[in-house]
């Protein structure tokens, strides 16, 4: 009976010391929660700028690739990429697909739902370990393509608890050098989406080509509206000098969005996780501390009852 009795207690100590621990990451899984919020919303407001230029700039006729590339080619007779390759359509061969996980467990569902959705979304799409290029933002998704043999041409580790803008340059100038040199042919980007401290949802959404379905409607699928009208208006420099600078800018602020995005709803899920495991923790103690106590009042009576019985014995 004593031996049962410390190793209950052993576990009561154990399952105290994994409370704390979970308890203090939810903490700052919360906090880091709280801040990015903060800076989603302020980025926001840029991203919804620059893909108002954008739209406006479509709805004057003036994404047409054809003619933006032989506008950029008459002005410099070069060749070389510009902006308006990002608007050029081809025959799929390969589909390009960028998938953000995140680096480490402790987030529940978070990484395994993202997966789980990429592959289904691949299967509807037809596409298969041959035809299909990833481009993984996270080790958990560049592990998991990895090892079931998919091409994974690029992959970005380490991303910050808050991610900054200069992060992602590096990964949209090899998204669309890839794109310029054919590796694929198309590309989609899937994540989860922040709903609530409670609630992410899986989305995804076609960045190249850029076409007027990324225009007309923002990260979420809701359809943006014109609020500058159709009339013309001047520009200067010329539409397509605007446009060889802004459409680099749009794919950048998809990507960064996307990843602000599924950031948040990682360190959503982290909290949440770790919420759960610490009142997992307390039920465990209280069970633990029940049975302590009843094994300790049995140990007592037992050795009350042993003591009544030899004083009986003796008298």
């Amino acid at each position: 009976m004593g031996a049962s009795l410390m190793e209950v207690k052993r576990r009561i100590v154990s399952t105290k010391k994994t409370g704390q621990i979970t308890g203090a990451m939810q903490v700052v899984s919360t906090a880091k929660l709280s801040q990015i919020q903060r800076h989603t919303q302020s980025y926001q407001i840029y991203a919804s700028k620059i893909r108002s230029v954008i739209t406006h700039l479509a709805q004057s006729h003036l994404l047409d690739a054809k003619a933006g590339n032989a506008k950029q080619s008459s002005e410099d007779g070069s060749s070389k990429f510009s902006g308006f390759d990002m608007l050029q359509k081809r025959p799929v061969k390969k589909s390009g697909y960028l998938i953000i996980t995140s680096d480490r467990g402790l987030v529940g569902s978070y990484n395994s739902n993202v997966i789980k959705q990429s592959l289904d979304l691949m299967k509807q799409n037809g596409c298969t370990v041959d035809n299909t290029v990833i481009i993984a933002v996270g080790g958990t998704g560049a592990d998991f393509f990895k090892n079931r043999g998919y091409d994974v041409a690029y992959e970005h580790r380490g991303v910050s608890d808050i991610p900054t803008f200069i992060e992602v340059r590096e990964i949209v100038r090899s998204m669309v050098t890839m794109y310029n040199s054919e590796v694929y042919d198309e590309l989609f980007v899937c994540y989860n989406h922040f709903v609530n401290s409670l609630q992410s949802d899986f989305h995804s959404e076609q960045m190249l080509p850029i076409s007027e379905v990324n225009l007309d409607t923002d990260s979420e699928g809701i359809e943006v509206p014109n609020a500058m009208g159709n009339e013309d208006y001047d520009m200067e420099p010329s539409g397509y000098a605007i446009l060889e600078v802004v459409l680099p800018q749009f794919a950048e602020s998809l990507v960064y969005g996307a990843i602000l995005d599924a950031k948040t709803a990682e360190h959503a899920s982290s909290s949440t996780a770790m919420k759960s495991a610490t009142d997992n923790a307390k039920d465990i103690i209280s069970s633990l501390e029940l049975t302590y106590n009843r094994a300790r009042q049995s140990a007592i009576t037992t050795e009350i009852t042993e003591i009544t019985g030899a004083t009986a014995a003796l008298e």
